[in-house]
């Protein structure tokens, strides 16, 4: 792995720093409240009008055609910049890489230049009442509807991020239910005004009401809605969790703003705090550059026509776990009434705490770590 930046990656680096600092907005509310949603997709937009939104993406889709370190870079530099966390993620970096790699052309002509515009917003419809991180485990079915040559889907999907204000859901649906668990399951998308979808809101004990559960009953999806093969959507699916627990969702710079930000609030704190936090704060900034430089790797190695699979669990335990024990060391700096502060310290530790569930529970990353990437058998 080469450890240098070439010149054209430091040209590029010095570019969208200087852009990121002049245009980057200053204390938007929660994107996960409809003022802040709107607010956020303000700043989406303007980031797409100046070909920031999707740097990786082909020009023909909105990006810049920058290569995977490129993007790395542009990550470190908006997040340095203090960008807001961004409301379109679960369609730009969860679905966009998996309809790159499964969707037809029509479908990437039709489905990507909206989504990089924030015109279409995508929230992700895995979970279900019962089948929480046992995703194989769904029940909401799609009925084959021959006459219109599509899908007639029913069921319910839980805990949709952003879902009351998003246009569109991707997720599984079991489309033969006579097969194994893991089989028989198709990959669909669904518009959220269609007949038969309802979506419902509701509020998170942090005063948040983006979360929704949404309902379906016989809703109908072309077949140009298929991502990938029918039946086959648990490896489409697979791809996407990957994108999710790996690189695009979580990249190194939004952790290593972090760490900076610990480190100045312990220069600010630390002489009147216990000693031994001295040590939590050191490990976090070199556990965050850690990442970072095992984020190069991993992407020098898909460069390389290397695919990452199941290791991609690993780096999901270790940034979750490093998200909690920064907003941990952060509270500790701050002293014992931090947690009654409505600071961004104390919202990004309750965010935190949801990372070891989300994108599969760490419990169940452990497994898939045993099974998969040290060959342990099952038990």
């Amino acid at each position: 792995m080469d450890l240098t930046f070439t010149p054209d990656e430091e040209a590029f680096r010095d570019e969208c720093r200087r852009w990121l600092h002049a245009n980057v907005p200053r204390g938007l509310p929660s994107g996960d409240t409809r003022e802040g949603f709107a607010l956020h997709l303000d700043w989406e937009r303007k980031l797409f009008d100046a070909r920031w939104a999707v740097v990786s993406w082909p020009e023909e889709y909105g990006g810049r055609g920058a290569s995977p370190m490129e993007w790395l870079i542009f990550e470190e530099e908006y997040y340095r910049a203090g960008g807001p966390q961004r409301v379109t993620q679960n369609g730009i970096f969860l679905l966009a890489p998996t309809v790159f790699e499964f969707g037809t052309k029509a479908q990437q002509d039709r489905i990507l230049p909206r989504m990089a515009a924030a015109e279409d917003l995508w929230c992700q419809g895995w979970s279900e009442p019962n089948a929480g991180s046992d995703l194989a485990g769904i029940q909401s079915r799609g009925v084959r509807d021959d006459e219109r040559g599509g899908w007639r889907l029913s069921g319910q999907k839980t805990w949709t991020t952003r879902g009351a204000f998003c246009t569109h859901l991707f997720g599984l649906f079991r489309t033969d239910p006579e097969a194994e668990r893991h089989r028989g399951l198709t990959y669909l998308l669904v518009p959220l005004d269609a007949p038969g979808v309802t979506v419902r809101g509701f509020g998170r004990l942090d005063g948040d009401e983006g979360f929704a559960e949404v309902f379906l009953d016989d809703v109908f999806v072309p077949d140009d809605d298929v991502l990938g093969e029918v039946n086959q959507g648990w490896s489409v699916a697979m791809a996407t969790t990957s994108a999710e627990r790996g690189l695009t969702l979580r990249s190194p710079g939004r952790f290593m703003a972090t760490a900076a930000r610990l480190v100045e609030l312990w220069r600010e704190r630390g002489a009147s705090a216990d000693p031994a936090l001295r040590d939590a704060v050191v490990r976090a900034y070199i556990d965050a550059q850690a990442y970072r430089w095992q984020t190069f790797q991993t992407v020098t190695r898909m460069t390389d026509g290397e695919n990452v699979g199941a290791e991609s669990s690993l780096t999901k335990v270790f940034w979750s776990e490093l998200d909690v024990r920064m907003h941990e060391t952060a509270l500790e700096l701050l002293g014992a009434d931090a947690e009654l502060d409505d600071s961004a310290w104390t919202r990004g530790y309750q965010f935190a705490l949801s990372g070891p569930i989300y994108a599969g529970t760490n419990e169940i990353q452990r497994n898939v770590i045993a099974e998969r990437v040290l060959g342990m058998p099952r038990r």
